[in-house]
């Protein structure tokens, strides 16, 4: 018989819940799910009322409240994180089946160049850490701006890469070293290649990537890559 009492529990404003998915990725418990566009707590026993999520949400739209609830089950949890799949649905809504397709290498009609792009979604935010991709992979961790300034960044930096890109000025730093850390350690991947522009802010994406393989415990090899602001390759190391 399931037990019940009076404990804090997150709610979730339906009305401002934007469908974003940010408090999905953040809440390590798995309790949160985007159905139907909208965040939703999929059961109460998952949620420790804590409310890591609070934060993440751009809309407000998550609140603390006290209800009437099961009590929080940890190895409900961890059944629950257990047992779910890479086909479970992404944060953002999108299938995760689809992540992953073959490149292209086929020069398009009017000779554009082909995108060598092999997976989908590509923001830090947005990528599982368990996607199958990353697996093994040779990963890069460009700046949001680099494919605008270096025209030739599929052709000589994407092609047999899994992608990730985050800004490290406008996104959350701290946020994104966790969950690169969690990328690095379920994914132990060949390499990590850093892309970023010459602007010092954006050296900050190589110290978020030493501080998430730093993190790991791991012996990770990192490669450096800096693209100047009128689009040339300033340094490679």
């Amino acid at each position: 018989m399931t037990t019940k009492t009076v404990r804090q529990i997150v709610n979730i404003d339906e009305e401002k819940c934007n469908g974003c998915g940010a408090c999905v990725i953040k809440c390590a418990e798995g309790a949160l799910q985007i159905i139907d566009g909208k965040a939703r707590l999929i059961s109460d026993n998952y949620c420790d009322g804590l409310g890591a999520c609070l934060g993440e949400c751009p809309e407000d739209a998550i609140t603390i409240t006290e209800r009437e609830a099961e009590d929080f089950d940890e190895a409900a949890v961890e059944a629950h994180l257990e047992s779910r799949e890479a086909t479970e649905p992404l944060p953002c809504g999108c299938s995760s089946s689809v992540m992953e397709f073959t490149q292209n290498t086929a020069t398009a009609p009017g000779g554009h160049l082909p995108s060598t792009l092999a997976q989908w979604p590509v923001q830090l935010r947005l990528v599982p850490p368990s996607a199958p991709f990353l697996r093994n992979a040779d990963i890069m961790l460009a700046a949001d701006c680099v494919p605008f300034a270096y025209a030739g960044f599929h052709r000589d930096f994407l092609k047999d890469h899994a992608l990730l890109i985050a800004c490290p000025k406008l996104d959350d730093f701290q946020s994104h070293v966790d969950k690169l850390a969690q990328v690095l350690a379920e994914a132990e991947p060949k390499s990590l290649t850093v892309v970023h522009m010459e602007v010092p802010c954006c050296s900050g994406l190589v110290a978020m990537a030493k501080r998430a393989i730093a993190a790991t415990g791991k012996d990770i090899p990192l490669k450096e890559v800096t693209i100047g602001i009128r689009g040339e390759v300033l340094d490679q190391s």
